[in-house]
């Protein structure tokens, strides 16, 4: 399974959904950077990702989006075998 990595913020209904989401879909492990508490990793998130918003989640070294773009995912069937890598 790949890696997954979440840019998240404390009180973020968006993060919550995207872990629940990724969670019923066997993933164990995600790496969450704190952007409300490093404003570093915030500046190095909008550098890569070109977005402001959280949650911007990247599956290996792909970047999925946020949390509407990973239920697009989901609906498209491609979610799984994104993560299967």
């Amino acid at each position: 399974m790949q890696s997954v990595t979440m840019y998240t913020t404390a009180v973020c209904p968006y993060c919550i959904r995207a872990k629940q989401l990724l969670s019923s879909k066997g993933v164990t492990a995600i790496e969450e950077i704190r952007i409300d508490l490093d404003p570093v990793e915030r500046e190095k998130m909008m550098s890569i990702t070109g977005r402001r918003t959280v949650p911007q989640i990247f599956i290996g070294d792909t970047h999925v989006g946020g949390c509407d773009d990973l239920v697009a995912l989901n609906a498209a069937g491609k979610l799984e075998p994104l993560l299967a890598g």
